[in-house]
């Protein structure tokens, strides 16, 4: 998972992870062997990489603005 999770490294991403089916969303800024660091608006959050489900970057419209609903 952390290989794959790499290829996100200054991207914007929804993070989807198995501890209550919570979502995080930000700028992964750095992957560890165990962990991943986001940052949203300034702010700072470590997530472990043993509860990441799923990454996709997050879904744009096609005039490249971020979808205001994200339906999984």
């Amino acid at each position: 998972m952390k290989e794959l999770a790499e290829r996100f490294i200054g991207k914007e991403c929804v993070i989807s992870s198995f501890d209550g089916g919570r979502q995080y969303d930000g700028i992964i800024k750095e992957v560890t062997d165990g962990a991943i660091l986001i940052e949203k608006e300034g702010n700072a959050e470590v997530i472990n990489l043993d509860f990441v489900s799923r990454i996709r970057e997050y879904p744009r419209k096609a005039n490249g603005k971020k979808k205001s609903v994200i339906l999984d």
